[in-house]
Order: structure tokens, then sequence, then C-alpha cells
């Protein structure tokens, strides 16, 4: 899961307790706790972030592959974002009902998603690893290796 890698990655890679990244990030210390702690889902705002600032592959902090990958900054950019999950889709013959089915929530909510309206959750984005093989969630993003 995504908060154990998280975690990980702060203690062993980082060497950083959780009120040095708080102060980083500027949130408070519980805040990086419910994270670990699985209290809360990291908002995708703030891993994104977080992947940025210590230049992280965000598949592997999802822990979708063993190895940290240099890519380029995130951009978020919703309407390339929202065209990629519906390609992902396509690509995988599922339709929005199916794919909302997946992730427990309405296709109502989904189609946001796919238009672009609203961000895909972090919650959601892990959940989408399970259904879509392969999966990188870089890409999604549209990150660019850096060589």
């Amino acid at each position: 899961m995504v908060v154990n890698k998280f975690k990980a990655i702060r203690e062993y890679e980082l060497n950083m307790t959780q009120i040095e990244l708080a102060k980083i990030l500027g949130v408070h210390s519980s805040t990086i706790s419910g994270w670990e702690n699985r209290k809360d889902w990291i908002p995708i705002k703030r891993l994104i972030e977080f992947a940025n600032l210590f230049n992280y592959s965000l598949d592997y902090i999802f822990g979708l592959v063993p190895k940290n990958v240099l890519f380029d900054k995130i951009q978020i950019n919703l309407p390339t974002l929202a065209r990629n999950l519906k390609t992902l889709r396509i690509m995988n013959n599922m339709t929005q009902e199916q794919v909302a089915e997946k992730l427990k929530t309405n296709q109502n909510n989904y189609t946001h998603y796919e238009t672009g309206i609203n961000i895909i959750p972090t919650s959601f984005l892990y959940d989408l690893t399970k259904v879509y093989k392969p999966f990188s969630i870089d890409e999604l993003f549209n990150r660019k290796r850096i060589k």
C-alpha cells in the first residue's frame, strides 16, 4: 500500500522524522502520522509535492516498482490526466461503470475524473493499480524519464 512505502522512504532513505517532513510540506506532524498509520490517505497533490521535492517516482512510492527511477517534475494537467484515464480504460475494454464499480464509487464520480472536472484521489489511483495491468501512475501523469 502506498503509505507503507511513503514511511519507509521518509525513515530509511531520507532519514527524516515526521516533524522534519511536516515542516517541509507545511503540515502538522500528526498529519504525517495519519498518512503513515493509514488513518488518512495522502492527498494526491501532497503526494505529488513530495515526489517532486525529493525526486521520487510515484510508481516507486506506491510500491509498483522495486527501484526509484528519476522522472521530470509532475505538472498536474487535468485534461491530459483525464484523456490518459479514458485511454487506459478503453485499452482495457472496460466501461466507466465497470471501473467505477471496481473503485467502489459511482459512475458519475468516475466520469468527473475522465472529463477533467476533478483530479482522481490517491485511494482510487492505488485501486487502479489492481484493476489495470501493467499500470504506471507516472505515465498516467505524462512524466518523462530523466536519462
